[in-house]
């Protein structure tokens, strides 16, 4: 009877292991990149602010005045222009990123900072003032990469800051990424104004992230835009990471923007490819950054570069595409 007893046992653990292993192969097989891409692929090139200054992230904390600090200038190109978008699509960027604001009339000007001081001649916030009063500003008047001894885009910005509108117009084929920089229902409710009339080409073009009120009332006006907040892809990765080593892909990342520092991305079940496919396969655009992700650090350089997968064929964030793409292009 007991030698009955043990050799049931024996047959239970057997099996217990034999599962254990089956399930194991089952996980990496499903999420493995190994069979995927076998050809070289190339990254896509996702142009922050379009071509702007760069500053010395060391340096920033959330009040900083980053126009003060910048490096010696390279390029004559300021953020958030039409001019910069413009040379960052002539540097073969696929999408720009810029930033959007609610002004005094409802409009929705193409601004980053909390006050404009930080870069312009103005005084106050972009809600204090109409677009057309927004239009008198200089957008190069704060910029200083000596401490303040010299200036050197004063007077060269005036009437540079562009509404939403301009943006459209002067870039009607071209994919954008529009951060939302203001928590509430109104500046989500006059973007809304312009999306709901695009076709569904022209709103395929556009990526949307920010704070959690707009992002919820754009999706509720159409769950098909592609929209992210804080918050929601929050729910979304922590959906994926119990599930997806199924294959599952959660509601909450279909239609969504995946931005992420790469060092976390490696966490993802199915990183990098296989997670890419997933994520195309639902309209869902997936972006890497560099650093710890508190900042907008991006793939600079060339030693940057090290740290993109092999064969890596999402979206990688950089605020030099004039010293990026080349190297990319030169790779292909």
């Amino acid at each position: 009877m007991e030698i009955n007893l043990n050799y049931e046992k024996n047959k239970t653990i057997r099996y217990i292991i034999l599962f254990i292993v089956l399930l194991v192969v089952f996980i990496w097989a499903n999420n493995t990149s190994l069979f995927l891409r076998n050809n070289e692929v190339n990254p896509k090139l996702l142009a922050h602010r379009g071509l702007a200054q760069t500053f010395d992230l060391d340096n920033v904390e959330w009040d900083t005045n980053t126009a003060e600090i910048i490096h010696k200038p390279e390029h004559e190109y300021l953020e958030n222009t039409i001019e910069s978008m413009k040379a960052a699509f002539s540097h073969d960027a696929d999408i720009v990123e810029l930033d959007i604001k609610l002004t005094k009339d409802n409009k929705l000007a193409v601004f980053h900072d909390y006050l404009l001081e930080y870069r312009t001649d103005g005084k106050g916030e972009i809600a204090d003032f109409t677009m057309k009063e927004l239009k008198k500003l200089d957008v190069g008047y704060g910029y200083t990469a000596d401490g303040g001894k010299t200036y050197p885009f004063r007077g060269k910005g005036i009437g540079m800051m562009p509404s939403i509108d301009e943006v459209f117009k002067a870039f009607p084929d071209k994919e954008l990424l529009i951060h939302v920089k203001a928590n509430d229902e109104e500046i989500g409710k006059v973007l809304w104004n312009y999306l709901k009339v695009m076709n569904k080409e022209r709103l395929s073009q556009i990526t949307i992230y920010g704070d959690d009120i707009p992002i919820e009332y754009l999706k509720n006006q159409n769950k098909d835009i592609r929209a992210m907040s804080k918050k929601s892809l929050k729910q979304a990765l922590i959906s994926y990471e119990l599930l997806g080593w199924t294959g599952y892909i959660p509601e909450s990342l279909k239609n969504t923007y995946v931005g992420l520092p790469v060092k976390y991305a490696k966490f993802l079940w199915g990183w990098p490819n296989k997670f890419g496919d997933r994520m195309e396969s639902v309209n869902t655009k997936v972006v890497i950054v560099e650093g710890n992700g508190k900042w907008s650090e991006g793939f600079d350089n060339k030693d940057s570069l090290k740290n993109i997968p092999k064969n890596y064929s999402g979206y990688i964030w950089t605020n030099r595409i004039d010293k990026i793409s080349p190297i990319i292009k030169d790779h292909k």
